[in-house]
């Protein structure tokens, strides 16, 4: 795996973990889920990011609509949409 195939699999498995917790602790029937993520770079080198999920189970709209958000506050897509400084410096 790449460095980023390795993100993207940081970020599915961090929304996949996030959303089995809370769906569990609610006592939703959540049977499984399937989450595919990609990166993209556009012309001015940013990077995208692309994230579609897709919920198994009798869910109604407003739990599927919940789990979306709840997805959206795992830690991973925390750290990737909030500003990120990175330190490098040379050891002595």
């Amino acid at each position: 795996m790449n460095p980023h195939q390795i993100l993207a699999s940081a970020l599915g498995a961090c929304t996949c973990a996030t959303v089995r917790m809370y769906a569990d602790r609610k006592e939703w029937p959540l049977e499984g889920m399937n989450v595919t993520v990609s990166l993209t770079h556009d012309l001015q080198d940013n990077t995208n990011i692309h994230r579609e999920i897709e919920f198994i189970g009798d869910l109604s709209q407003d739990e599927k609509d919940r789990l979306l958000a709840i997805a959206n506050k795992c830690p991973v897509h925390k750290t990737l949409t909030h500003p990120i400084l990175i330190d490098t410096k040379l050891k002595d």
